[in-house]
């Protein structure tokens, strides 16, 4: 059998898919942007049928490119944005509503309402999440609440729920396999980490029926067969990962203590917990990285809502730049005597703080300063936001050791000086690897190893190569003076201006 495999990435923002070689190197890319949907100040939304329409559009872009048949594909893998909820009819796979996206905020309201419940330790001892409006559950409750009819039919079994994972399983297999994984799962607010089985007490509180409740399976398994008729070959689809999941897997984070930091529009880290859950004390998530074999994997996970996304509105927002390459050079160039501090709230402020009324604030502002000093200030607050996460791991899991070396991927790390900063600001070794799309190898390696045509755990690991390490090079107390600056620009953030 060809060693082909092909990774779906179905983002917030587009839909790719990537074939990679027998060699895992890539062969041909597919890629489609879709809309994004505002209803309300705060509400997110995508509708479910242009998703699937450019998924299908891309895997044949990226089969094309290859200049191969699907028949030549041993496997597919896919890999999501997590929290994002899907409602269908069972009959007819028709959504009832648009797709609410993991950044939608509109169930704060009840999430406030359940804390003030006292119902948060309950979600959190069973999930490891907080209650909070990121996660799938209260968005699920909203919809059969708001969709008329919706909660009797779902009762009825004539409804589906799912993650994107799940709604797309469905839509390739035609209707025949209604399944999510592990890591999926574990996102949803539903789902009790220690049991690796949906919680009927959670079930009830949100009152989700649980007939709508997908099959959950592990990472690298069956999780059904394409239809013949969308590619022109049946192909089993054998692995799927959420996200930032299927990015630890693809840098090989295999290890307790291993920790990962994807930098797109947000920043996600990632620190592989072993076998062990580790109840955070500090805000972080304790979440499934991966379940193999029966066996599962756990992490802490800290997200940053705001990473890239704070060098898109120097250019679209403020106009100071056109590029957002040009930030780099202009950062390098900034007046090193102007200590111009960016806390990019713009949603506002994802862990350690979960401070939704948070807004962003701009310190530090001299009449000398400029597009260089704001770039710098923007690229800064990356690597100051990821200090927090790693400081926060190590206190919850004080067996992660000091000596981190901290593996990264996603656009941002294509900048030599963010990453150089990065390590400056850590005061720890930043390690870039030579495959950047390591959230699509991830779920790739899933596939591939368990179809037989990739190889297994060990040898992956072993074949992780780094491009480049950035080495720490600040002196400590430039580094303690520009932290402690970052503390303070934080405090004066928290709870609203």
């Amino acid at each position: 059998m060809a060693g082909y495999v092909l990774a779906i990435d179905q983002g917030t923002t587009s839909s790719r898919a990537i074939v990679f070689d027998e060699s895992m190197k890539i062969a041909g890319v597919g890629q489609k942007e879709f809309t994004q949907i505002f209803p309300k100040s705060g509400w997110v939304e995508h509708d479910p049928e242009e998703i699937w329409g450019s998924v299908v559009l891309t895997i044949r872009q990226a089969i094309r490119k290859a200049g191969i048949r699907a028949a030549d594909i041993a496997a597919i893998g896919i890999t999501n944005q997590r929290e994002t909820v899907v409602v269908w009819e069972r009959e007819t796979g028709q959504a009832i509503h648009n797709a609410i996206v993991w950044q939608d905020r509109r169930t704060a309201s009840l999430c406030e309402e359940m804390k003030a419940d006292g119902l948060e330790e309950v979600f959190t001892a069973k999930t490891g999440l907080l209650l909070d409006p990121y996660f799938s559950g209260t968005k699920l409750s909203w919809l059969l609440s708001n969709v008329e009819g919706a909660r009797a039919r779902a009762a009825n079994g004539e409804l589906c729920f799912g993650t994107i994972d799940t709604y797309l399983i469905w839509r390739l297999t035609g209707g025949k396999s209604f399944v999510t994984d592990a890591t999926n799962a574990s996102r949803t607010l539903l789902y009790n980490i220690a049991e690796n089985a949906w919680d009927e007490e959670l079930l009830r509180i949100l009152d989700i029926p649980p007939a709508m409740l997908p099959e959950v399976k592990d990472c690298a398994d069956d999780f059904g067969v394409t239809e013949a008729r969308l590619f022109g070959a049946a192909i089993p689809i054998l692995g799927v990962a959420g996200d930032q999941q299927a990015a630890t897997i693809g840098q090989a984070c295999f290890t307790p203590g291993m920790i990962k930091s994807t930098y797109g529009t947000g920043c996600f880290a990632v620190l592989n917990t072993g076998p062990e859950i580790v109840p955070s004390q500090n805000r972080l998530l304790t979440t499934i990285a991966y379940r193999l074999n029966g066996r599962t994997t756990y992490a802490l996970e800290g997200s940053i809502f705001i990473a890239g996304a704070a060098v898109q509105w120097l250019r679209d927002g403020l106009g100071i730049i056109r590029r957002a390459e040009q930030t780099g050079t202009l950062a390098e160039s900034a007046d090193p005597e102007q200590n111009v501090y960016l806390v990019p709230a713009f949603t506002g402020l994802g862990a350690p703080h979960w401070d939704a009324e948070a807004r962003g604030a701009i310190f530090g502002l001299t009449r000398n300063t400029g597009p260089a000093e704001l770039s710098r200030a923007a690229l800064e607050a990356v690597c100051y936001q990821t200090r927090d996460l790693l400081d926060a791991m190590h206190k919850d899991w004080k067996k992660a050791g000091s000596e981190t070396v901290l593996r990264v991927d996603g656009g941002m790390v294509a900048s030599d000086w963010t990453m150089q900063r990065l390590a400056d600001i850590l005061d720890a070794p930043v390690d870039r690897p030579t495959i950047l799309e390591t959230t699509a190898l991830g779920a790739a390696w899933l596939a591939g190893s368990k179809a037989g045509v990739w190889p297994d755990q060990a040898e992956f690991a072993r074949r992780w190569a780094c491009e480049r390490r950035f080495e720490p090079q600040m002196e400590e107390s430039v580094r303690a003076a520009k932290i402690e600056g970052w503390n303070n620009a934080v405090r004066r953030t928290l709870g609203g201006l």
